[in-house]
This record gives structure tokens, sequence and C-alpha cells, in this order.
């Protein structure tokens, strides 16, 4: 079953809607959300609402938002829990962005300069802080007590994934198996908190509810290694590009490759790769090192397998409505250009 969800998502890659194409039957829903999503960010204190209303000018795909209320139609009907839902998720994933990039000292967030650049560190720092708090007063103003357990849950996963990474990239020990533990916690986690969420705001049952869990993680793992296939490739993606490369971070592409090499030529990319300074040249013979031994190619066929197992599974539920359009929102997100 697996092997013809693979080919399938081969065969429709070349016929692929576009994201407002995908998203349309859920356009109003998008639009709610965000005068909802608007409404809870409101704030009284002028510097405050200033970077605000910056903030809310850096529109993204709504990827997390849109995975909820799919979710949420394909098992019962968008309501007012799904907005509450998609709010808590989309209060917590910007405020973990806003925390990455004082972290990585990013001065650009979706062509926009960052907050931490603007406004320095400090009010970086703290505008994640707020939106950590709005989005747990969101589930207690409107008693949502399973979803404030699910998403809590996930923000712990997440803070768990970025240490672990963290002393990973220090101890250079990376495994495969270690990548998946991290970026299961660091990206999925969330991811599968939407599908999660969405169905627990659609229906009671259980099942459905764990098997949305399921294909919500499977989703996140896919969409983890595509954002890393982005640092090998040669696609524009928005941001700098070899980020990972020059932050020393070993991703999957670098793994599946070091595996196929020679003893001595990994030796030589584990040590261009502790360098805290590379130079061009230097991360150019890491990508070509990639692109040599094949780690692309294996990796874009382990994402196209996890995004498999999502369609498999999806395929096994009891579907009311919706059901090719979240077919088609898991092959956009294996197959988007950034």
């Amino acid at each position: 079953m697996a092997q013809v969800a693979a080919q399938q998502l081969k065969d429709k890659a070349n016929n692929q809607h576009s994201l407002k194409e995908i998203t349309s039957p859920i356009q109003e829903n998008l639009t709610t959300f965000r005068t909802f999503f608007k409404d809870e960010l409101r704030s009284d204190v002028f510097v405050l609402d200033q970077i605000i209303q910056y903030l809310l000018r850096q529109k993204g795909k709504e990827i997390r938002p849109t995975l909820v209320f799919m979710t949420a139609r394909m098992f019962g009907n968008v309501d007012k829990r799904s907005f509450v839902a998609a709010t808590m998720i989309e209060l917590l994933h910007t405020a973990t962005l806003i925390h990455d990039d004082v972290v990585d000292e990013s001065d650009l967030r979706r062509d926009f300069l960052s907050i931490n650049k603007l406004w320095k560190n400090k009010a970086g720092v703290l505008l994640g802080d707020f939106l950590l708090s709005k989005g747990l007063l969101v589930a207690l103003d409107y008693k949502e007590y399973e979803l404030l357990h699910v998403l809590s849950d996930a923000v712990r996963k997440m803070s768990e994934g970025e240490l672990r990474q963290l002393k990973t990239s220090k101890l250079f020990n990376m495994t495969e198996e270690r990548y998946y533990q991290i970026i299961s916690e660091k990206t999925a986690s969330l991811i599968s908190a939407c599908c999660e969420c969405g169905a627990i705001a659609a229906t009671d049952d259980k099942e459905i509810i764990s098997s949305m869990k399921e294909i919500g993680m499977n989703i996140g793992i896919a969409f983890q290694i595509k954002d890393d296939l982005f640092d090998y490739g040669i696609d524009d993606v928005g941001k700098p590009t070899r980020n990972d490369i020059q932050e020393r971070k070993v991703t999957l592409p670098l793994i599946k490759a070091l595996e196929k090499a020679p003893a001595l030529e990994q030796l030589k990319i584990r040590r261009l790769m502790k360098k805290r300074k590379k130079k061009s040249a230097n991360v150019n013979e890491i990508v070509n090192f990639v692109h040599k031994y094949d780690g692309l190619k294996a990796a874009e066929e382990t994402m196209q397998d996890y995004a498999s197992k999502a369609l498999t599974s999806l395929n096994k539920l009891p579907v009311k409505e919706g059901l090719e359009d979240f077919e088609d929102l898991i092959r956009f997100i294996i197959n988007r250009k950034k």
C-alpha cells in the first residue's frame, strides 16, 4: 500500500495544484481565522502594538492553520473550537520563530527584517514570551483544556528537540536515528498537534484523533526533510542558502552521503563541517560531496516514504469530505519550492 501511495505522489507531482487552489474550500475559514488571530493579539502597550502590527504584515503560507481546518472538515465541521485551536497553534509557532531568530541572530524572516534586528534581542524575547502567554490564555479563556494539553506537550517536545540538537551539534555525533528523534520533536510535534487538534475540534472518536496525530507526525517529518533538502539544492528558498552548513547542522542529506562515502572522505567532510567559519570553497566542497554520494536522492526517497505513510493511513479513515484536498496538501508540502 505504501508503494502505491509513493507512486501516486510521483505521478501527481507534475500536476500539482497551487496552495491557493488546494485551500480554496477553506478560504472563508482562513479569513475568519485571521480576524480571530488579530483580535487576540491586541495590546494597549504602544511599542508592543507597533511590533505586533509589523509582525502581522509577515504573512506566511499558513500551513498549520490550514491543517487544523482541513482536518476538522474531514471529520465534522469547522467551528469556534477549530479557530481557537488554529489561533493557539499560530501564536505558539510564531513565538518559537521569533525566539529562533534571536538564538540564531537572524536578520531576515520571510523577506522582512527580523524583530530582533529592528527592535533588538530583548524585545524579540519579550514578544515571544507575550505570544506564548497569549496562546495559553486563549485556551483558558475558552476552557479548551484538552487542546491546551496537546499544545503544551508539543511545546515541551519542541524545546527538548532544540536542546538535543544543540548538544548533538557540539559533540558532532549525529546519527540517522538521532536526526529523526530531533526533527520529530522540534518540527513534527507541532504539525502533529495541528492534525490532532483539528480532529479533537470535530469529533470525539479517539481512534480518529490518534490516527490524525500519527498522520501529522509523518507529514511533519516529511516537511522537515524537505526543508533540509533546500540547503543542498540550488533553488532560492527565501532564506540564507547553505545556512545549515554554516551553522554546522548535520541533516539527512549529509548523513545519507556519509553512509556511502569511503572513510577518508567521511573524515575530511566531518572536519570541514566542524569549522566555525567556512569559506565558500569549504561549503561548495560539502555540497558537492552530498551530491556525489546521492545524499539528496536518498533523503528525498525517505521524505516520500513518510508522506506515503501519511497518505496510506489517511485512506483508512472514515472521511466525511475533503480527502483529496488533504492529499493535495501533503503533496504540496513535499513538492514546494520554498
